[in-house]
């Protein structure tokens, strides 16, 4: 029986060829891709494509559109082996992240890439990550999928998808995962890091729409000011703040400061600490300037990434109303995306 995988054009850099006449970029037409790809003919994989009516930018990524990608995985799900997302790569962490909240007891592949030059130029990355990709979808093991989560393909390198950040704009090997091992490496041959691999979901999938996009990200920076800080802890309806704190979790202990996040606390907000850094975790209580903010209620965000705490407190607060539960669940491995 042969693999079958569903290819989904979002949008992004890796769909686009440039118009031999005016020189300008546009989509390809996803129905001819093994035109543009003839590689994919040699894998004996049935392949199928969907693409959007109208190709978005990533910078462009809403929660609408979360929800259209999750809805065309649920419709698919029963026919398909694996998948593979085309996103452009300077939001493709948050959506990968958000995908792992969305779709619950996951048994299949998700995997994203992209590429930093479209597909259609001599020197493109898309081909080699769009094949491999696709191979990754469809691999299997005594008849399983060997991958069953949602995850991020690209140079080479197949990383847990809510444990990614894009670090680099130029160079090919754009994303990192600083707290989490790679889950497989394309040489010669794919490996597969079998223990660090998530395992498939035993219930049957079920998933996740409804998304509350009001929370607000404050980064803290020597020198800022009540102002800065109130102006973030008053908007309106919001319901968490991401606190981006120094080192492991560490902020300003000047009273003023511990005052504002106390007061934010009391009108149900939740606060949650994440490390500025790109590798590491918060450790509140570590040191005395992350002691405040434990005893003010704060919650740690251990190792998250920003794109993680982004989409797990959208989908926690969509989700659930209780601010004690969503406090717990914020601390609670869900999806791989945190390391206790």
């Amino acid at each position: 029986m042969k693999s079958k995988v569903l290819l989904i054009y979002t949008g992004g850099t890796i769909g686009m060829m440039q118009d031999a006449k005016s020189g300008q970029l546009k989509p390809f037409d996803f129905k001819h891709l093994t035109n543009q790809i003839p590689e994919l003919n040699k894998f004996d994989i049935d392949l199928t494509s969907l693409s959007f009516n109208k190709p978005i930018d990533s910078s462009d990524m809403q929660p609408a559109i979360w929800t259209e990608l999750v809805k065309i995985i649920e419709t698919n799900y029963n026919k398909v082996d694996g998948f593979v997302i085309l996103h452009g790569s300077d939001t493709m962490s948050f959506t990968a992240s958000a995908l792992s909240f969305m779709l619950e007891n996951l048994g299949k592949p998700i995997i994203l890439t992209g590429s930093q030059l479209p597909i259609g130029t001599i020197r493109t990355d898309g081909k080699e990550n769009l094949i491999t990709a696709i191979e990754i979808a469809a691999a299997k093991e005594k008849g399983k999928s060997i991958i069953s989560e949602v995850c991020i393909y690209f140079e080479y390198k197949l990383y847990r998808g809510n444990r990614t950040h894009k670090y680099n704009a130029e160079h090919f090997n754009a994303f990192q995962s600083a707290n989490y091992p790679v889950l497989a490496e394309a040489g010669v041959y794919i490996k597969y890091n079998y223990s660090a691999i998530k395992k498939p979901g035993v219930r049957k999938l079920k998933t996740h729409s409804v998304l509350n996009p009001n929370i607000a990200i404050l980064k803290l920076f020597p020198g800022i000011t009540p102002g800065v800080v109130n102006a973030f802890l008053e908007i309106k309806n919001i319901k968490a703040i991401i606190l981006e704190t120094f080192g492991s979790g560490n902020a300003s202990t000047q009273q003023w400061f511990i005052d504002a996040i106390k007061k934010a606390i009391k009108k149900d907000i939740i606060i949650l600490n994440i490390t500025q850094c790109n590798a590491g975790a918060v450790v509140q209580g570590k040191y005395a300037t992350s002691s405040e903010l434990k005893k003010a209620g704060v919650i740690s965000g251990s190792d998250s990434t920003t794109e993680t705490a982004v989409t797990k407190l959208m989908f926690l607060l969509g989700s659930y109303e209780s601010k004690k539960e969503i406090e717990k669940l914020l601390q609670t491995d869900l999806r791989g995306e945190i390391t206790l």
